[in-house]
């Protein structure tokens, strides 16, 4: 069912000292939203125990930044989406930008965790976004598209109920550039469109954008109709910055 989501990606930044501070700061104010929404944190793997530990009596959410494409067997450094269940996750981002940039992640690496993911019962929040030449070529829309549509391609049925979708402008993403709301709210409209062309439930799929939001854009963001939340990046680090954007949605 369609909801309001804001999700941390703390990305490689952390440590113990870390948790327990920000965990600490965001634990009571996010815990009593009065606004519906839902809050997941997605730390480095390595924190994803202590995480746990501090969100414990809380109503946040734990998730994870990536999964293997494999359920298990000898793939040294990687994480299986059984054992990020097993550890008390509930949501795994899949192709994130970075991943697909610095590490070569394909639409069909992305079909194959996503496939993974569900199949652990994990919530999958899948990552699309064009490049900036991509978009000034007038590609944005098709880029989307096809990530979108490759990516989700094994997806029927009850799996809709456990696919988020984070649109993330690539060039928008740590640069302190944002999509207008107004263009955020275009390709959303257009996503939610291409769900309905896949046959998933469109209406009742969670969309959130991600891409530099900050305290002083993101009611003007989730303001916007198809627009449901926020992935948020360097600003889920600062406490204050984080509360006041999930204030916000």
């Amino acid at each position: 069912m369609r909801r309001t989501l804001v999700a941390a990606n703390w990305k490689m930044n952390g440590s113990k000292d870390l948790v327990q501070s920000l965990i600490g700061e965001l634990r009571e104010p996010l815990s009593s939203l009065d606004n519906g929404v839902g809050v997941v944190i997605i730390p480095p793997a390595l924190y994803v125990s202590d995480v746990s530990e501090r969100l414990a009596g809380t109503s946040l959410a734990l998730g994870v930044q990536n999964i293997a494409r494999w359920d298990s067997g000898a793939y040294t450094g990687e994480i299986a989406a059984a054992m990020v269940a097993d550890a008390g996750a509930r949501y795994t981002l899949i192709g994130h930008s970075e991943r697909r940039q610095l590490f070569g992640e394909t639409d069909d690496d992305v079909a194959e965790k996503v496939q993974q993911a569900l199949n652990s019962k994990l919530t999958v929040i899948l990552c699309v976004g064009e490049t900036l030449e991509e978009r000034q070529g007038g590609l944005a829309g098709q880029v989307v598209r096809n990530q979108i549509s490759r990516g989700l391609a094994g997806v029927s049925g009850q799996g809709w109920q456990s696919v988020v979708i984070a649109y993330e402008p690539v060039w928008a993403i740590g640069t302190g550039k944002t999509a207008t709301s107004d263009d955020a709210q275009a390709m959303h409209r257009e996503i939610r469109s291409l769900l309905a062309e896949l046959g998933a439930p469109a209406d009742d799929v969670s969309l959130l954008y991600g891409g530099s939001v900050k305290p002083d854009n993101a009611a003007a963001l989730f303001a916007q109709p198809d627009i449901d939340g926020g992935l948020i990046g360097g600003a889920s680090l600062n406490a204050q910055d984080f509360i006041r954007i999930c204030q916000s949605a």
